[in-house]
């Protein structure tokens, strides 16, 4: 489904109009988002693989970037996972600490985290990219990875785009608007910043009962340096 009346939004507008629009809807989409994610097991199995990972890496800090009203940040604690949460609507951060007392949660911008760099064991934006406009993408994914250790994990979610040759398209979102995005598009971006493709899933489009849309979930991992030189080697030795 193509929604080209969508109003445009620039990327130097999109920050106060997603904050604002939640706000607005704070308390509706708090019941909407915790009972869509208890009610969809799909969407749980890479979040379980992640928490997993992160857990046999050695664990660490995670950000759950554009949390919302926390639920998932609080099923990555319930699973072991010093999760914390990070929104740009305060009043989504005021219901996740009312609802979740013992999680940290702050007000901020997943596309610039006061977060020093490299710090993180993992990083899960679960349908929170799907705000950022196309011009913004790419930086907001260098950012994500940006505050990755070295081997941290990157879990996203987003409605995704199989039209052939295209990369990104806008949709009705009830909140904000949004955009869908091809999976090979984000993978590529991620890729660029020194993230790569672990495992994918893409649920059917006949699962989305709303849009008829395919879901993807997108695991990566950062890679150090010492992966990027083994990598380049291995290259350099096949292409003589």
């Amino acid at each position: 489904m193509r929604c080209s009346t969508l109003p445009v939004v620039t990327s130097s507008e999109h920050l106060t109009t997603v904050g604002a629009d939640y706000d607005a809807m704070a308390q509706a989409y708090t019941a909407f988002a915790g009972e869509a994610f208890a009610g969809r097991p799909l969407n749980h199995v890479l979040v379980e693989a992640f928490a997993g990972l992160v857990r046999q890496a050695g664990g660490g800090p995670v950000a759950d970037v554009g949390c919302g009203p926390g639920h998932v940040t609080r099923y990555l604690q319930d699973r072991g996972v010093d999760a914390f949460g990070v929104d740009l609507s305060p009043q989504l951060v005021a219901l996740a600490r009312e609802a979740s007392p013992g999680i940290r949660f702050d007000v901020g911008d997943m596309g610039a985290l006061d977060v020093t760099s490299g710090s993180l064991a993992g990083v899960l934006a679960n349908y929170s990219l799907i705000h950022t406009p196309p011009d913004v993408l790419p930086a907001t994914l260098a950012e994500l990875s940006r505050v990755l250790a070295p081997g941290g994990y990157l879990l996203a979610a987003f409605p995704a785009l199989d039209a052939a040759g295209a990369t990104a398209e806008p949709w009705d979102h009830k909140v904000s608007p949004a955009w869908r995005y091809s999976l090979d598009h984000v993978i590529g971006l991620l890729r660029q910043t020194g993230v790569h493709e672990v495992a994918h899933m893409v649920i059917a489009p006949g699962e989305d009962q709303v849009r008829g849309f395919p879901q993807a979930h997108l695991l990566g991992r950062k890679t150090d340096d010492t992966d990027r030189t083994d990598r380049t080697d291995r290259t350099d030795r096949t292409d003589r």
